[in-house]
């Protein structure tokens, strides 16, 4: 029956949503939005909404999901989203999950204490969440409005699947929100057409990605290989193997043969060629028989448990049931391997700076490079980047022995084995440990046998991949050599050039700095006031449109901060007139500006509609405040045509 329909009969309520672990978010809600639950109609199903999604939200964070556009990641970020979108239509515009999220913790948390444990990270994440989703809300709903008042004057009654679409792909309105929203100005959503250009977008990236990878996709070659069998793979032991080719695909089909200068993928009976996997890049290497060369460029598991070689024939005729020699790169795999062992390295090191509840997000290692994904919302300080690096090069240097062992997986986790979200494992798993408890994660990945031979990791960066995510990413072994060679004479020639000592070199680049900001106060100040002169030609040059004054001009030139200081003095110029100032300026890419006066506020003119109409014609998109609002894009040439789009919505 389920934990919630037993509630619901034993505590005698009337709906799942009443019971004793749902109702007080629901209670809460009311509250804030000071309505009444109980009443009937739309507020009720609202806040029945708001209880529900909350407490889902709650436990997928829990379970180490993060918002996002793809799988569970975009359920998630449809349910905070369609919470935060009810209490909006209950009348309550400020942040709400900071008191909603806490009151499901407190009922959920007796039945599930990981919610406990987990909260930081997760109250984190949705907090994010819903401050990106109001910045969304706030510069779409504009577009929105804009295009439910042209579909209305046109008597459409239909929002179009172009315009649904834009909302999507250009503003991140989910299609859900966009049909809620249409559904309550009395409008109809061409669906269909919104549904097209979704599948003609996918297709395109499809196709961009088969291109990137060069090669064609058949499941049904791929599944006629594996029904002879799983694929064998040896590469934890051996480099080399004898091997016979079982079957060739060349553009998707399966074939019998093929000729020199062909690439073909090529499946073996067994093979020592690691598949791209556990964000591991595949091996590279060769694959040779009797008068035979093939050079293997790619190597993946469309299907499980099958190997695909993507070669290049070199010399010689492949064909089917030949018997062939595959040999890995054994530098190349030596140096992905302790690439993908500093990845466990770099990940233990974040648990003990950030906390247990760090979780991974990805990551992709190759010979000498490496790139960690993990759920942070604020970024690591130069501290924790340095002490980062440190306890790495900590760990590397203290030599601990690197086993992986075939156990179940229940066990795995029982020792405490981290396993990546959302990745499927089997009854028996892999664990790869380093120094013990050290560090332990389900892999499938290949390592080094001892940390010390890494060598050393260089930490190039840290920056932001995503709502919530952050990314490190590192030089390893001789790569992290060379990079700080590089580094060393970088710094000594740029002393050089200063004509100081290294450890005087950032006191000197700090006022050279200085001295440039100084310089560029300056001109700036020198710029605007030059620039204000402008401003009397301006209001000389006002027109109409409707029953406002009209100042649209192109400034060439004229960067975004002079242009809408100019924009504000023009508009305090027009003094009490219904006046409206757009102007088009920017140095590289085009900037718009528009400024209203309070009498044409009063007459219905906003200035962030007003960008909203007229930036998508410089290929952007903007928005703002009633009084000044800012756009821009890419194509300068659609200057004019932006400025006319603003007349015809004043017009309008």
């Amino acid at each position: 029956m389920g934990l919630e329909r037993v509630a619901y009969l034993m505590q005698g309520v009337d709906n799942m949503y009443e019971i004793d672990e749902v109702y007080p978010v629901l209670a809460k809600a009311a509250e804030v939005s000071g309505r009444r639950y109980g009443a009937g109609g739309d507020d009720d199903v609202r806040m029945r909404v708001v209880a529900d999604h909350v407490r889902s939200s709650l436990m997928l964070m829990t379970d180490g999901v993060t918002p996002g556009n793809e799988a569970r990641g975009y359920v998630l970020r449809r349910l905070l989203r369609r919470s935060i979108r009810a209490m909006r239509l209950l009348g309550v515009h400020e942040p709400v999950l900071p008191e909603l999220l806490p009151v499901s913790r407190d009922q959920m948390a007796p039945g599930y204490p990981d919610i406990t444990a987990q909260w930081e990270r997760v109250s984190q994440v949705a907090y994010a969440e819903e401050e990106a989703f109001r910045r969304t809300l706030a510069s779409g709903t504009q577009i929105f409005d804009l295009a439910a008042g042209q579909a209305k004057a046109e008597h459409a009654g239909t929002l179009s699947g172009e315009r649904a679409f834009q909302l999507h792909d250009t503003y991140g309105f989910p299609i859900d929100l966009t049909l809620e929203m249409a559904a309550e100005q009395g409008l109809q959503v061409d669906r269909e057409g919104f549904t097209r250009l979704m599948q003609e977008q996918k297709e395109r990236a499809r196709a961009d990605a088969r291109a990137k990878k060069g090669g064609t996709v058949s499941v049904e070659a791929y599944r006629e290989l594996r029904a002879a069998g799983e694929v064998p793979f040896l590469g934890y032991t051996d480099l080399t193997s004898d091997a016979t080719v079982r079957g060739i695909i060349a553009d998707g089909r399966l074939v019998e043969r093929a000729r020199p200068g062909e690439v073909v993928e090529v499946v073996l009976d067994q093979t020592p060629f690691y598949a791209e996997a556990g964000g591991q890049d595949a091996d590279s290497g060769s694959i040779t028989g009797s008068g035979l060369s093939l050079d293997v460029l790619d190597v993946q598991r469309p299907v499980q448990g099958l190997v695909v070689h993507r070669v290049r024939i070199e010399d010689g005729e492949l064909a089917t049931g030949m018997p062939v020699v595959a040999a890995v790169d054994a530098a190349a795999r030596a140096s992905a391997s302790q690439a993908h062992t500093a990845t466990h390295i770099v990940n233990a090191a974040l648990r003990q700076i950030l906390g247990p509840t760090t979780a991974q997000a990805g990551s992709y290692n190759r010979p000498g490079y490496l790139r960690f994904d993990f759920s942070s919302q604020q970024a690591l300080s130069a501290m924790m980047r340095e002490e980062l690096e440190g306890l790495s090069n900590e760990a590397i240097r203290t030599d601990f022995s690197v086993t992986a062992t075939q156990l179940p997986l229940a066990e795995a986790k029982a020792l405490g084995a981290q396993a990546m979200f959302g990745e499927k494992y089997g009854e028996i798993v892999r664990m790869v440990e380093l120094g013990g408890p050290w560090s332990r994660e389900l892999c499938g990945g290949t390592h080094v046998e001892r940390t010390s031979q890494i060598g050393l990791l260089s930490l190039l960066g840290e920056s932001s991949v995503g709502s919530g995510v952050r990314r490190v990413e590192a030089f390893v072994s001789a790569d992290a050599f060379s990079h700080l060679a590089k580094e060393r004479a970088l710094v000594a020639n740029l002393a050089d050039l200063l004509k100081v000592q290294p450890d005087q070199l950032t006191d000197r680049v700090a006022k050279l700095v200085a001295q440039v900001k100084s310089a560029e106060k300056e001109i700036a100040a020198l710029r605007s006031k030059e620039v204000l002169t402008q401003v009397p030609t301006l209001v000389a040059a006002a027109g109409t449109a409707g029953p406002y004054d009209l100042v649209a001009q192109q400034l060439v030139g004229v960067g975004a901060e002079d242009l809408r200081t100019l924009a504000i003095e023009t508009r305090t110029a027009l003094g009490e007139r219904p006046g409206v100032v757009a102007l088009v300026g920017g140095v590289g890419k085009p900037v718009l500006i528009v400024a209203t006066t309070a009498a044409a506020r009063v007459l219905g003119a906003k200035a962030g509609a007003l960008v909203a109409a007229g930036a998508p014609r410089l290929g952007g998109r903007g928005g703002g405040r009633d009084d000044l609002a800012q756009g821009g894009g890419t194509d300068a040439a659609g200057a004019s045509a932006a400025l006319a789009a603003v007349r015809q919505a004043l017009q309008g």
